[in-house]
């Protein structure tokens, strides 16, 4: 399995950005996928994931109302919605995926992209 992270880049506050995650090697069918975040100097934090067993999301309350996340099975490929993008959101974002469980609680990723930059002026 192999993720793929695209689509960061640099944007004013307010702006909106559309992050993809594509996966090689793994078809979305059972699985649990998070997007995680880690700003310069802080922890890793989980911005959402979502769990294809119950179909649901659990957001971070930093990104709730904001951030939405969406999928195209047929392109295999996961994607991360940024509205109303705030300076504290620049970070990098990586997607990571424990396939075969399909549940968010005690998810433990297997597999992690490289991370995609995303930068946010004020």
């Amino acid at each position: 399995v192999q993720l793929v992270e695209s689509g960061g880049g640099l944007v004013q506050a307010g702006g909106s950005l559309r992050l993809s995650c594509a996966a090689s090697g793994f078809t979305f069918d059972n699985y649990a996928l998070a997007w995680f975040r880690q700003a310069s100097g802080k922890e890793r934090e989980e911005v959402l994931c979502f769990g294809s067993s119950e179909g649901t999301t659990r957001y971070a309350d930093s990104v709730k109302g904001r951030f939405t996340i969406s999928s195209d099975n047929a392109k295999n490929t996961v994607y991360l919605q940024l509205n109303s993008l705030k300076p504290e959101d620049t970070a990098e974002y990586t997607c990571a995926i424990e396939p075969y469980t399909g549940h968010c609680e005690g998810m433990d990723p297997t597999t992690w992209g490289q991370g995609t930059q995303v930068t946010v002026s004020s």
